[in-house]
C-alpha cells in the first residue's frame, strides 16, 4: 500500500470528452440561432398583425390555448425591428378557446380579406415536450455512452492519446482462443523438445530445482522464413497452463520519443504480476538490432533506448523470476550482441529447413483437413518438394484442393499436388504467350541441353521434368531433385555449375548462335563462382582464403581484400566459368545424337520426365543421396515386415522350424538317461 493511503479510483480525462462538449455547443448553439426569430405578442398586435395581412400561414393549438403565425417579411422586419429575416420569422400568442377563435377568423375573412392558410394541431403535450427536448436527451445518452467507452479503454491499456505508452501484448491462457498443440507441430523434433522443457518446467518446477537448475531466461527460435517459428509459440500458448503474452517487436516502436521504452517497462509490469508466464516477441530484429549501426541517427535515438529497456529488465538489477521470454527471428546476425548473451537469452533454438522425413511429417499434418484419393503418395511429395518450408508444404496442399475444385473434381488426386508444386515453383503456366517455331526450337535445344548434362553427369541434380510451355517470366523449364547435403564439394559445385550452363553450350554447339535465355543461368553460375572463390577458398591461385564475414560485425570496411587481390579473384572467376563451359560443350558434342533426339521428343510433345530421358540416354549409374536414403527407408519397412512375419503367432511348429535346445558342452540332454 502506497504510503500516502489508498489511491482515489476516479474518471480519467480522455481528449475525447472535449470533443463531445464542443459538439454538445455546436448543437446548442444552431438550435439557439434557429429559433431566434420567434416572439410573443399579446392579443391586439396579433390582432392587428392579422387584419393587416402579414401572416402567411397560421397554426392553432386548440388544447393548448395558443396560436402561432408565421409573418411575411416586410411584417417581420417591423414586428422584429431589424432588416436582417433568419428562417421563418414566427409570432404566437395566448387564445381564450379553440371555438371563440373560430369565429374571430370569419369575421377577419369577411372584413378584413384573411387569405392566410390555417392548420389545426390537436398534438399533445407530451409529444411537443418530447419533440423539444428529446434531442438534447440524445445527445446526453450519447455523451455519457462516448464518456464510458473512453474510461473502459483508458484502463485497458491501448485506447486513448494518454495511453500510448501501454505495451500492446495479447494475453491468452489455456481457455483461450489459441488451439493449436505440439501435435500440430512436425518435423521439429529437436526444436519442440526445446520448447517442450521450458513448458515443463513452468509445469512442474520442482523437478528442476530439486537439483540446482534454474528456469532459462529466455529462448530465441532462429532460422529461415516459413519453417514455424511462430507455429512453435503458438503451440507454447496452447499447452502451457500459464499466462502467455504475445506480442511484435514492432508493437514497441511508435512515432513519440520514450513510448518504446514505456511500454517495454509496461509488458514487464504485466508479466511480473501473473508470474510465472511465457511472454513471445515476433520478429525481434525490429527492435534488438545492434547499436551503434546507423550514424546518421546518433547514439541515443529511440531503437536503442527501447533496446535498452528491453536489456534492462532481461536482466538487470531488478529481479525477474518466472518470466520467461520467447523470441523468434531469420535476422540473428544483426541482432546486438548483448541480447544474446547467457542470462537474457540462455538458449538459441536453430529451426531448419525440414529434410525428407520432416517434410512427411508436415505433409501429414496439412493433408489432415484435405480431401485426396488413393493416387496421392506423400513418400512422392516430400522427394519432389526439396527445400520448401512448412509454410511452403502449406501453400502447396492449398493450391492443390483450389486446383482440384477449380476442375469440379471430388478429391485432390496426384496430378493436383504435381501442378500446385509447377505452380509454386515455376510460376502460372502461360501457354497464350506466341512464341515462333524457331523460338519454340531454341528453347527446346536450350532445355534439352541442360536436361543431357544434367543426366550425365555424377554429382548434378538429378533430372524430374522439362518442359517448353512459358511459366512466370520464363521460357522453359526444368525440375530436378536437389541431393540434400550437409557439405558439398568442390566436384559436386563444378558439376552444377556445368549443368547450368548446358542451355547455353547448346545454343552455341548446335544452333550455331547464342540468346538472352540464358541470363537467369549465367547469373546463378557467376553468383556461385564467386563464392567458390572469396568464400570457400576453392580457387588454385587464392586457396583457403574466405573474405565472408558471417557476424556482418567486425569489419568496418566493404573489402577485405587490396585492388590486386579483386583482379585475381577475376581472373579465377572468369576461368572456372569457361572451363565449365568447355567442358558442357564438349560432353554435348559427344552426346549430340541423343540430345537431338530429346529435342525432338520435347518439340513434339512439349513436356518430358525423368523416364523418356532415361529411355534415351540410359539409367544413371549413380545414385544420389536422396534415392539411397529411399532406398534404406524401403529395406527396413521389409525387414520390419519379415519380423512380424517370423512371430511365433505366425510360425508354425512343423519339425523343421520347431524350436529345439542344444545341451551345452559337459551338460547331459533333456531326454538322456542318467
Amino acid at each position: 500500500m502506497s504510503p500516502l493511503g489508498p489511491k482515489k479510483k476516479g474518471v480519467r480525462f480522455n481528449l475525447y470528452w472535449m470533443y463531445s462538449i464542443i459538439a454538445l455547443l455546436l448543437i446548442g448553439l444552431y438550435y439557439i440561432n434557429d429559433n431566434s426569430m420567434s416572439k410573443e405578442v399579446n392579443w391586439t398586435e396579433f390582432e392587428r398583425i392579422a387584419k393587416e395581412g402579414g401572416i402567411t400561414k397560421l397554426t392553432v393549438f386548440a388544447k393548448k390555448g395558443y396560436a402561432e403565425a408565421q409573418l411575411n417579411d416586410s411584417t417581420a422586419k417591423a414586428v422584429f425591428k431589424t432588416d436582417e429575416i433568419i428562417g421563418k420569422p414566427v409570432v404566437y400568442t395566448n387564445i381564450p378557446s379553440g371555438d371563440s377563435f373560430a369565429v374571430t377568423l370569419d369575421n377577419w375573412k369577411k372584413e378584413n380579406g384573411f387569405t392566410a392558410d390555417v392548420y389545426y394541431e390537436n398534438s399533445s403535450d407530451l409529444t411537443n415536450i418530447l419533440w423539444s427536448i428529446g434531442p438534447i436527451i440524445f445527445f446526453i445518452i450519447f455523451w455519457i455512452y462516448l464518456a464510458r467507452r473512453m474510461s473502459s479503454q483508458g484502463g485497458g491499456g491501448s485506447g486513448g492519446v494518454f495511453n500510448v505508452g501501454k505495451a500492446k501484448a495479447q494475453l491468452f491462457d489455456k481457455d483461450g482462443a489459441v488451439k493449436v498443440t505440439f501435435d500440430d507441430v512436425a518435423g521439429l523434433s529437436e526444436a519442440k523438445q526445446e520448447v517442450e522443457e521450458i513448458v515443463e518446467f513452468l509445469k512442474n518446477p520442482s523437478r528442476y530445482t530439486d537439483l540446482g537448475g534454474k528456469i532459462p531466461k529466455g529462448a530465441l527460435l532462429v532460422g529461415p522464413p516459413g519453417t514455424g517459428k511462430t507455429l512453435l509459440a503458438k503451440a507454447v500458448a496452447g499447452e502451457a497452463n500459464v499466462p502467455f503474452f504475445s506480442l511484435s517487436g514492432s508493437d514497441f516502436v511508435e512515432m513519440f520519443v520514450g513510448v518504446g521504452a514505456s511500454r517495454v517497462r509496461d509488458l514487464f509490469r504485466q508479466a511480473k504480476e501473473k508470474a510465472p508466464c511465457i511472454v513471445f516477441i515476433d520478429e525481434i530484429d525490429a527492435v534488438g538490432r545492434a547499436r551503434g549501426k546507423n550514424p546518421n541517427m546518433g547514439s541515443n535515438d529511440e531503437r536503442e533506448n527501447t533496446l535498452n529497456q528491453l536489456l534492462t529488465e532481461m536482466d538487470g538489477f531488478g529481479s525477474n523470476s518466472g518470466v520467461i521470454i520467447l523470441a523468434a527471428t531469420n535476422r540473428a546476425d544483426i541482432l546486438d550482441k548483448a541480447l544474446l548473451r547467457a542470462g537474457r537469452f540462455d538458449r538459441q533454438i536453430y529451426v531448419e529447413l525440414p529434410e525428407l522425413n520432416d517434410r512427411k511429417a508436415i505433409f501429414k499434418v496439412h493433408l489432415r483437413n484435405v480431401k485426396i484419393d488413393d493416387s496421392v503418395d506423400v513418400d512422392l511429395l516430400a522427394r519432389q518438394t526439396p527445400g520448401f518450408s512448412g509454410a511452403d508444404i502449406a501453400n502447396v496442399c492449398n493450391e492443390a484442393a483450389l486446383i482440384a475444385a477449380r476442375k469440379n473434381k471430388k478429391s485432390v488426386q496426384r496430378q493436383d499436388f504435381m501442378d500446385a508444386v509447377d505452380r509454386i515453383v515455376g510460376g502460372l503456366e502461360k501457354r497464350s504467350k506466341i512464341t515462333t517455331q524457331e523460338e519454340k526450337r531454341s528453347i527446346a535445344i536450350h532445355e534439352a541441353g541442360h536436361a543431357s548434362i544434367s543426366w550425365l553427369l555424377r554429382y548434378a541434380n538429378p533430372l524430374i521434368k522439362v518442359t517448353i510451355v512459358p511459366r512466370g517470366r520464363a521460357l522453359g523449364a526444368a525440375w530436378y531433385l536437389p541431393e540434400e547435403r550437409q557439405i558439398t564439394t568442390r566436384e559436386q559445385m563444378l558439376d552444377e555449375m556445368c549443368a547450368t550452363l548446358g542451355g547455353r553450350a547448346a545454343e552455341e554447339v548446335f544452333l550455331g548462335r547464342i540468346s538472352t535465355g540464358a541470363s537467369n543461368d549465367l547469373e546463378r553460375v557467376t553468383k556461385q563462382a564467386y563464392a567458390m572463390v572469396v568464400y570457400f577458398g576453392m580457387s588454385e591461385k587464392l586457396p583457403n582464403l574466405s573474405y565472408y564475414d558471417s557476424t556482418g560485425q567486425e569489419y568496418g570496411f566493404t573489402k577485405p581484400y587490396s585492388e590486386d587481390t579483386a583482379k585475381l579473384i577475376d581472373d579465377e572467376v572468369g576461368k572456372i566459368v569457361n572451363e565449365q563451359y568447355e567442358r558442357a560443350k564438349q560432353i554435348l558434342r559427344e552426346n549430340a545424337d541423343k540430345h537431338a533426339q530429346l529435342a525432338e521428343v520435347l518439340i513434339s510433345r512439349e513436356v518430358i520426365f525423368a523416364e523418356d530421358v532415361e529411355h534415351i540416354f540410359g539409367k544413371r549409374p549413380w545414385v544420389s543421396r536422396t534415392e539411397e536414403i529411399l532406398q534404406n527407408e524401403e529395406a527396413a519397412k521389409q525387414e520390419e515386415k519379415a519380423k512380424e512375419n517370423d512371430t511365433p503367432e505366425n510360425a508354425q511348429e512343423t519339425p523343421e522350424n520347431k524350436p529345439t535346445e542344444e545341451p551345452a558342452s559337459g551338460e547331459k540332454s533333456g531326454n538322456a538317461q542318467e
